[in-house]
């Protein structure tokens, strides 16, 4: 299925933002520090497509989780390197895909240096392409991507694509909107017990998907 992202009208909260290049994200941009790669894939595209079908939204939540330092990150010091968090020590613009309470997938983008466990949860799309596909996916018609396990359903994403290079389909991080520092939030994080009031949320004010 063929779609022109572009070609779809732009809701009333993009309308501060610079308009989309077609430039895909290169290593370069996931090879920084995992922070700035948080606040960066705020107004990116992620683009799924799954047997055949285009599905794709506008980031617009992320969560930064950074190296051994961070006690709320699955490659804590403490945990150190397993099988499961693997991925998390690069290289850089891979998918972390891991599933909570038994039955919901998450994605992560892997950031940094080889070696230097950081990733950024993708905790809300706004959606873009294939909304009706999306809905069909979630079994309803509204909050289609808002909180990360909703994302991971609406695109179809599962741990199947674990360690998947996200500059080439099936899934794929494009070049987006640029935000305004002003439309540009940041509070602490969601659902962890540790450091959950370190400032590494980011997400796009007013935007109706950003998870409540």
């Amino acid at each position: 299925m063929r779609s022109n992202e572009n070609a779809t009208p732009q809701p009333a909260w993009r309308s501060a933002f610079r308009a989309p290049g077609e430039t895909p994200l290169g290593a370069e941009f996931f090879a920084r520090g995992v922070e700035a790669v948080a606040r960066g894939l705020l107004g990116a595209r992620l683009v799924s497509t799954v047997g055949g079908i285009t599905t794709a939204g506008v980031i617009v939540e992320t969560e930064a989780y950074r190296g051994g330092d961070d006690p709320a990150s699955h490659a804590a010091t403490r945990v150190g390197r397993t099988d499961r968090n693997a991925a998390m020590f690069g290289p850089p613009g891979r998918a972390y895909v891991y599933r909570i309470y038994g039955m919901h997938w998450c994605v992560n983008v892997v950031t940094g240096q080889e070696d230097e466990p950081q990733a950024v949860l993708l905790r809300a799309l706004d959606p873009l392409v294939g909304r009706e596909e999306m809905a069909r996916r979630r079994g309803r018609a509204d909050a289609l991507a808002s909180g990360p396990g909703r994302l991971c359903q609406a695109l179809s994403i599962t741990g199947s694509l674990y360690g998947h290079d996200l500059r080439r389909p099936p899934l794929v991080i494009r070049a987006g909107w640029s935000v305004l520092d002003s439309q540009v939030g940041v509070s602490g994080r969601i659902g962890v017990r540790a450091a959950a009031d370190w400032p590494l949320r980011f997400f796009v004010r007013g935007n109706p998907s950003v998870s409540r």
